[in-house]
């Protein structure tokens, strides 16, 4: 039982990590989020915090369920691709909020869904449950490909 909360631990502050990275780059996000033309379909700038929590805490379950499952090596696939993508979820907060590329970021969002998608089919295979607990994410970075489309393209002087 202990193996497995300090496992539980473990996946947690690894996903935890990943956006401690993307929280740094988007230190000012807010100020620089409400400077921005957005579609009028775009939430307001205090929704991410939550929603971005809960879908962290999801995912380092889902791994961890994974990994008790048939430990890194029965699913060292899958979750080399859980951590892949998690260094591109925190890359594209560097991209969007940070460095301010708005087109780099949009083609990144596209690659992180892919890999995202990659690992709720690895995942599901090991154990549904886990690759259950991934759609929330899958779908809430569809929409954040929508919105980083449309707000990119509302605002090419601040969006390079």
């Amino acid at each position: 039982m202990r193996r497995g909360l300090l496992g539980l631990a473990g996946w947690l502050a690894l996903a935890f990590a990943a956006a401690a990275i993307g929280g740094i780059a988007s230190a000012n996000a807010g100020d620089f989020y409400a400077q921005l033309v957005r579609p009028a379909w775009a939430p307001p700038g205090w929704l991410f915090a939550p929603v971005w929590t809960l879908l962290y805490l999801t995912m380092g379950v889902a791994a961890w369920l994974v990994w008790r499952e048939a430990g890194f090596r029965g699913a060292r696939a899958a979750l080399t691709l859980f951590v892949i993508q998690l260094a591109a979820n925190a890359l594209w907060t560097w991209l969007f909020f940070a460095w301010r590329l708005g087109g780099l970021a949009f083609a990144e969002v596209l690659l992180l869904w892919v890999l995202i998608l990659a690992t709720v089919v690895a995942f599901w295979r090991v154990r549904p449950l886990a690759g259950a607990l991934m759609l929330p994410y899958l779908g809430w970075v569809s929409f954040a490909c929508a919105l980083t489309w449309a707000t990119w393209r509302l605002n090419p002087g601040l969006l390079g």
